[in-house]
């Protein structure tokens, strides 16, 4: 028996060689035991010391961070044996005499730090083995799809290699955050926001990381002319790399779209694959940017069968590729494919955690995303509402932004009205800026486009 058996709760698997090294342990300590400059540096690799193989290490470690960290009080052996006795903790730790052993274990004090980055590769190593582990468990049970175990596995590693073992280097505090927040307001514009294509929406709304903007419209509104054009202006425009999800369409109706959109091709020949002369030297003209590196980054994923971690692992694969998305458009909200124990039991709890999972991937990838979704019969011949998506209104919630496009078409769906050839885009949600801006656009169905009315009249 050792001082440790009391200790060792670990499973058997990871109790093999090169998953752990003692010696490297006591080291650690030792080093934080010799010198005050070791246990600021060490603990910022180790924070509270979840690394530690041995619990019974991690309780020594936690016992000197306490002292180091009692104003007018230095580290020594004395002091961390008296600390571990008050706590009950010191024979279980192997007494006084283990703590000298520690200090012998290290050559200098100095290499501390470097010790404790080899203490966090292996709690790191032994991550990804229960991972393994776990995973082949699931596997075997058959107890979810295949793409839902992998995109949690992906989503569990990127977390453990998101930060370190117990440590903790991102900023916090108010205090850490001020001199970040003071160059934004002196650059006067947030660089990480992105803006649109047109000028009048710019002045009210920019997307945003971490934020979900929510586009609605009946069908045939405009919708996804709004999300394309957006997606093509991130891509081509501010040369950043976007992914567009699509079950509305597929590849080659996307791209058309985008297609007439860049060269002013009409949409109806492109579709019907019926060019002329004159359309064909179009499509040449814009070939280039069609194959350019920004193209290259314009990632469209139109599998028909879409669910909220496949469009995660999606965005992983970019990220493996160093391209990860700037901005991600999903069209359109209710033709994701629920997962779940629960999936396809209620329509509307479906949508809610829908909209939830786009939320989540707004924020865990530090992305904006931006959602089309469909209005619900009863905003049919009237100005639509933030509250008027079909299934759920979970995704007025979940959003930062509501955009509403509106056109007055007659009874017969015709756009002959006063404002015919025009489409209003309605702020109706905005939590960083005012709401209820009605901004007119171009309604170019024929060369899918929604076009800045900026230096127009303004329709009546």
């Amino acid at each position: 028996m050792t001082v440790f058996d009391d200790y060792d709760t670990e499973p058997a698997l990871i109790d093999e060689p090169g998953l752990w090294d003692e010696q490297t342990e006591q080291a650690v300590l030792g080093a934080m035991l010799l010198s005050r400059r070791a246990v600021d540096e060490i603990a910022q690799t180790l924070g509270q010391g979840e690394a530690f193989y041995r619990p019974a290490h991690q309780t020594i470690y936690l016992a000197i961070l306490s002292i180091h960290d009692t104003p007018g009080r230095t580290v020594d052996t004395i002091k961390v044996t008296e600390a571990l006795r008050a706590s009950g903790d010191l024979q279980r730790c192997g007494g006084p005499i283990y703590l000298e052993r520690c200090i012998s274990a290290v050559p200098a004090a100095v290499n501390g730090p470097d010790y404790a980055e080899i203490i966090v590769n292996l709690y790191e190593l032994r991550q990804i083995e229960q991972l393994g582990t776990r995973l082949v468990q699931r596997a075997r049970l058959r107890d979810a799809p295949a793409g839902e175990i992998a995109s949690l596995a992906l989503s569990e590693l990127q977390s453990l290699f998101g930060k370190a073992a117990g440590g903790q280097t991102e900023a916090l505090s108010v205090a850490e955050r001020w001199p970040g927040y003071m160059d934004e307001l002196e650059d006067e514009d947030d660089p990480r926001a992105i803006d649109s294509p047109w000028p009048d929406l710019n002045e009210v709304v920019l997307f945003k990381p971490k934020e979900v903007t929510a586009v609605g419209a009946a069908t045939g509104g405009g919708k996804t002319l709004l999300g394309l054009n957006q997606a093509a202006h991130v891509a081509f425009t501010r040369k950043q790399p976007v992914l567009v999800v699509s079950m509305e369409m597929g590849g080659s109706e996307v791209l058309s779209r985008l297609a007439s959109s860049a060269g002013n091709i009409d949409l109806g020949s492109l579709t019907r694959r019926k060019l002329g002369d004159r359309e064909w030297f179009q499509v040449a003209r814009i070939t280039e940017l069609m194959t350019s590196e920004a193209a290259s980054n314009f990632i469209i994923d139109d599998s028909p069968t879409m669910t909220i971690p496949k469009i995660e692992s999606r965005i992983r694969w970019m990220e493996s590729r160093g391209m990860k998305p700037a901005f991600v458009m999903v069209d359109y909200a209710q033709l994701v494919t629920p997962v779940g124990p629960n999936a396809g039991k209620n329509r509307v709890q479906d949508v809610a955690s829908i909209s939830l999972g786009l939320k989540h991937i707004a924020d865990e990838f530090d992305v904006p995303v931006m959602v089309l979704a469909q209005f619900n019969r009863g905003a049919v011949g009237r100005q639509p509402l933030a509250t008027d998506f079909k299934d759920s209104s979970q995704i007025e919630q979940d959003a930062s932004t509501v955009l509403l496009l509106h056109r007055e078409l007659d009874e017969e769906g015709q756009d002959t009205g006063p404002n015919a050839g025009q489409v209003k885009l309605i702020v109706g949600k905005n939590r960083n800026g005012l709401r209820g801006r009605e901004i007119w656009l171009s309604f170019q169905g024929k060369f899918a486009s929604l076009r800045s009315l900026t230096n127009q009249t303004p329709p009546r």
